[in-house]
């Protein structure tokens, strides 16, 4: 699988990437074996990336995702993870589901973006992984916290990276604001963009991507099916992990119209679409099953003729300025 390496740093990605939230039980349980039989399946494929974070399942999802790499070579993949949230023990016999975890809650999630904070929670991180190194450190979601993410956190992670303790830094959200501000105020070597470039919007195009461009610096695409719209849009479908509105499931059905009349599924054209911008280094696909790994890892090798993105434009469902990948 064709990789990239992120910014200026020497930390390659493959093209497509596992999201490792859905292996903690996003939304509905995943056995351990399913889990397990995901990330071979991944290896399988020749996915070499792997994001994961605290957050997910309190803590599941890095513990099955370093359990599932143990045997694997460390020097042959790059892992990422996140700071921002310290997970804390509770007693009680309570679910995560209100997080969206099919998880018991025996954890909280304390939100923490100060340097002792970043510290704690990598090394927290590296005892649930049960490996030696975190190759990619992200500052995850400070949106209500962005000053003490700019002062604090992000200053710790610089540090971390000149003592050679992670490889790379960034971090990773929801929204383009901030992100741009990493970008053109610090010297991350990348971000990851989650559902703010996709096939069905394209916010980052304003301002995040042609910074990251300018600056040499990596964009890494996360939510590239909008939560779940972009994979099979159908009423209830999820857009932003709640339900489609009317008129965004409206244009999720025109772009799959135009895509299946040029003979590519829809979740093709969403996979292969943020690779038209040079900031893309990879996008992350969150499978819960060996079956949709296989399926994401097919869609992407499928060829997307270019009249497909000279009919959406000519739809108005792409604009004239969005970029898209180059011939099939």
């Amino acid at each position: 699988m064709a990789q990239r390496t992120l910014g200026r740093s020497a930390v390659p990605v493959t093209a497509l990437g596992l999201g490792a939230a859905s292996l903690a039980g996003l939304y509905a349980p995943v056995s351990e074996e399913s889990a397990a039989a995901t990330v071979q399946a991944a290896w399988d494929t020749g996915i070499r990336y792997f994001d994961t974070a605290p957050h997910y399942g309190l803590g599941l999802s890095e513990r099955r995702l370093g359990e599932a790499l143990r045997d694997k070579p460390r020097a042959s993949y790059t892992l990422s993870t996140k700071v921002g949230r310290l997970l804390e023990p509770q007693a009680g016999d309570g679910n995560d589901l209100a997080n969206g975890f099919a998880v018991p809650a025996t954890h909280r999630r304390v939100w923490d973006f100060s340097a002792d904070g970043v510290r704690r929670s990598l090394e927290d991180s590296l005892t649930r992984l049960g490996l030696d190194h975190i190759d990619i450190a992200l500052v995850h979601d400070p949106d209500d916290h962005e000053e003490q993410a700019f002062t604090e956190a992000y200053p710790a992670l610089e540090r971390l990276r000149a003592e050679g303790v992670v490889r790379a830094i960034g971090a990773g959200m929801n929204q383009v604001a901030m992100l741009t501000r990493f970008i053109t105020d610090t010297d991350v070597d990348a971000v990851l963009c989650a559902g703010r470039y996709t096939l069905l919007e394209q916010p980052a195009l304003a301002s995040l991507l042609p910074a990251a461009a300018e600056r040499g610096k990596s964009v890494i695409i996360g939510g590239v099916f909008n939560s779940g719209l972009l994979a099979d849009p159908k009423p209830r479908a999820t857009y932003n992990y709640t339900a489609a509105p009317r008129e965004v499931l409206g244009r999720a059905l025109r772009l799959r119209a135009i895509t299946e009349a040029h003979g590519v599924p829809l979740r093709t054209a969403a996979l292969a679409f943020p690779f038209g911008h040079p900031a893309v280094a990879s996008v992350l696909v969150g499978a819960r099953s060996s079956a949709e790994v296989h399926d994401a890892a097919e869609q992407l090798a499928r060829p997307v003729p270019g009249a497909l993105w000279d009919e959406l434009r000519a739809e108005g469902l792409l604009g004239a300025d969005v970029p898209a990948p180059q011939g099939a």
